[in-house]
């Protein structure tokens, strides 16, 4: 993402100009938009002509509009996002409070105007511009006949390719069938790594099996990439990392990404770091629980004792359409980091973000213990949102 242009005033209204520059940035714009906003974008509109013999017909053009948000549509595979609204602004092609949808678009501007930027959105937006911040990974989630082909990103976990081949059984006295099968699964797999996973960004690729499935399949490569004289997969060698995982299906990641090995290659990257801290919850909950405390009501009140020295928040919380709900977290976060605690918000789109939102996606670990707040806590249940 590229920042063009930043206005905001003192009262924390105002706009800003941003360039999308890769379908990653589509999923920043969607945690930034929210209902209410001013959106100024190139679109496409059909325009209806009419003819001096009175023959109406219609042709596509472009034209740049300005939307008040309704409503927000993000395709998490294609990483595409549309919104529409109702036109606020003159138009030569499109009439005042009438709607259309904006697709955006990569490479083409857009401004996003809104009537109070909080800091979980400022942060966003120099996150999402920060390019140090995206050290890559990919990973191939594996076991015998089926290999999940995944980009994790500092934002998102994204599936590129899902390969399934069926396997037959070794017979006694025949193994001719399984291996020819296990050949063509290998090189299936092999074909995506190649077609999927850009070696110029990605810093490492994990490969995770049950067994000795990963072993098996490195070896295959790396012998098909000699005889082959694949300088590509020859020259990033060094990038592939074998480690176990319990299955070959797509939630096995976050068991690959918690392994401390693994941990301590990716040490420089915020998926890492998010696992880590959902592990870190985890044990604090396991051996000292009046140190581990999830739900909102819980964690405010932990807050208001100055308690919290790391914060866990899913930023699904902070798309909430209820302005007073989403506020509330903001103020959670800003408390927290006032009184000198760190604050880690989860993409949704990650497995342990994923993980986070059954903990009704706000959790914190505690300085110090406090005890159990269940008690006072019943008659306010309906706090827990």
């Amino acid at each position: 993402m590229k920042l063009l242009h930043k206005d905001i005033e003192k009262d924390n209204a105002g706009q800003v100009t941003l360039i999308p520059e890769e379908p990653e940035d589509m999923w920043h714009t969607y945690n930034l938009l929210q209902m209410g906003d001013s959106l100024r974008a190139s679109t496409i509109r059909k325009v209806q002509t009419e003819s001096s013999t009175g023959s109406v017909g219609s042709n596509r053009v472009r034209t740049t509009l300005t939307i008040s948000v309704e409503t927000i549509d993000f395709d998490t595979q294609a990483c595409q996002l549309r919104v529409k609204g109702t036109n606020i602004q003159e138009n030569e092609y499109v009439k005042m409070g009438a709607y259309h949808t904006i697709e955006l678009e990569l490479n083409r501007k857009f401004t996003l105007a809104k009537k109070v930027w909080d800091s979980v959105v400022l942060d966003r937006i120099e996150q999402a511009c920060d390019a140090a911040q995206k050290a890559d990974v990919a990973a191939v989630v594996m076991q015998e006949g089926l290999a999940n082909i995944v980009l994790v990103t500092p934002a998102m976990t994204l599936l590129r390719a899902k390969v399934e081949v069926t396997i037959p059984r070794k017979r006694r006295g025949s193994c001719a069938q399984h291996d020819r099968a296990l050949e063509r699964f290998y090189d299936a797999v092999v074909q995506g790594i190649l077609r999927h996973i850009n070696f110029d960004v990605v810093k490492c690729v994990l490969v995770g099996s049950p067994g000795f499935v990963k072993e098996q399949f490195c070896n295959y490569m790396f012998q098909q990439a000699v005889r082959s004289d694949n300088k590509l997969l020859l020259e990033n060698r060094p990038k592939f990392m074998q480690v176990h995982s319990s299955s070959g299906h797509k939630y096995s990641l976050k068991e690959i990404l918690s392994d401390p090995t693994v941990t301590s290659r990716l040490s420089e990257t915020k998926a890492a770091g998010e696992v880590k801290a959902l592990e870190d919850f985890y044990k604090m909950l396991q051996h000292e629980p009046d140190r581990a405390f999830y739900g909102v009501a819980h964690v405010e009140r932990a807050n208001e004792a100055m308690a919290i020295d790391v914060l866990l928040i899913s930023d699904e919380l902070f798309r909430h359409q209820d302005i007073a709900t989403r506020n509330r977290y903001v103020r959670l976060v800003d408390g927290v980091r006032e009184n000198g605690g760190s604050v880690r918000i989860f993409s949704s789109l990650h497995v342990s973000g994923e993980q986070l939102n059954q903990l009704s996606g706000v959790a914190a670990v505690l300085r110090f213990p406090i005890a159990d707040l269940s008690d006072s806590e019943s008659g306010s249940s309906s706090d827990e949102e």
